[in-house]
Order: structure tokens, then sequence, then C-alpha cells
């Protein structure tokens, strides 16, 4: 066997050496098979924001007596009562016992505070915004009233009828889009037959 030149040996022991690093390498990467993937980082406090429904906003019309008449913005999970205050509060002509203060707030609906005195007997004004005395029974002087434009007050002068009713009626026309003949009055809960008969005169559409 003829002997390998020193120089060529050296070759060999560093090729020989390159290959075994070569070979840890791989065995160190895991056979050069691709790792799972990475999941992308997301960002700390990224998230889906889920709005609570109270957190919606109402727009009301809070009129009659109160201290600073007009439109006003509340939430959805907040009551007539914060209307009344949000609108200074009830003066002292108002009559909170023929308003539901506990009822729910709704989207384009008109808040009427009644006022004392306005019912039957008492001095209340007309369709025309004139005074009338009223007499015995609670009818008024200044022809059939509205059912679909009156307020309150003006539906407070009817034969039976009171602040309470007279809200009932508000809020059947503002679900229902008015009334469409006077005969919907029996709808209203609180008239019966006998007090519809004596309304028929008094109202119209």
């Amino acid at each position: 066997m003829r002997d390998i030149p020193r120089p060529q040996l050296v070759v060999y022991a560093a090729a020989a050496v390159a290959i075994a690093l070569i070979g840890a390498r791989y065995l160190h990467d895991g056979g050069g098979q691709p790792g799972p993937p990475k999941e992308a980082s997301r960002p700390r406090g990224e998230g889906v924001r889920v709005q609570a429904a109270g957190d919606a906003l109402v727009v009301v019309h809070v009129a009659g007596e109160v201290h600073r008449p007009g439109v006003y913005r509340l939430r959805a999970s907040d009551r007539v009562q914060d209307a009344v205050d949000l609108a200074g509060g009830a003066t002292r002509r108002a009559n909170l016992d023929g308003l539901n203060l506990a009822a729910k707030l709704e989207d384009g609906r008109q808040i009427v505070v009644p006022r004392k005195g306005a019912s039957a007997g008492g001095v209340a004004a007309t369709a025309g915004g004139a005074p009338s005395e009223g007499g015995a029974g609670g009818g008024t002087s200044g022809g059939p009233v509205n059912l679909n434009t009156a307020t309150a007050e003006q539906l407070d002068t009817l034969d039976g009828v009171g602040p309470t009713t007279a809200q009932k009626i508000i809020d059947y026309r503002e679900q229902h889009g008015g009334f469409g003949s006077v005969n919907e009055l029996d709808r209203i809960p609180g008239i019966g037959e006998k007090r519809m008969a004596a309304l028929r005169d008094q109202v119209t559409v």
C-alpha cells in the first residue's frame, strides 16, 4: 500500500470534520422537518367589545309640567322618572299620580307631565287653546276633541277620563300610529260600554 502524502491527509481530515458537523446540526434541527407553525401573537387588550343593551340611547320629548321641557337623550335602561328629572323636575302644579314614573323609556316617545286641577269640574284648555269651564261631567265646550292630536290635559276634560286614562289613550295612539275611528276607544282599559257611549259625541279622529 502506497503512502498518502501528508497534505492530502489534512484535506481528508478537514472534510470528515465538516461532514460530522453538518450531520450533528441536521439531527439537532429535527431531521430537516419543519416544526409546528408559531401562533401569531395578539396584542394584549384586544378583543370583541360587547355593548350592553342598557348603553343604547333613546330620544324622548318631555313636555307638560316640568321646569325645562324639551327633547332629551337618555339610556334605554332609564325610566320615565329619569326623563322628568333631566327636564328639571316636576313643577308644583304637576300631578305625578297621573304618570307612570317607573315605565321604561321608548325612543321617540313624548312624556307629558299632567297638571293638577285638569280633571273633571276644573278649568282646562280646549283644543283651541282657550280655557273653558268644565261642567260636572267634565265635558268641553270647544267642540269634539281629536283623539290623534289632543294633549293629556285636553283628554282629561272628557267624561270619565282622568289623567291615567288620558295617558293610556296617548300610549295607544303612539303604539298603533293613531286612532282609525272613535270605536277604537273601547280597546283602552277602563273604558266600558257606558263610558264609550258618553264619549262618542265628545271625540273625533
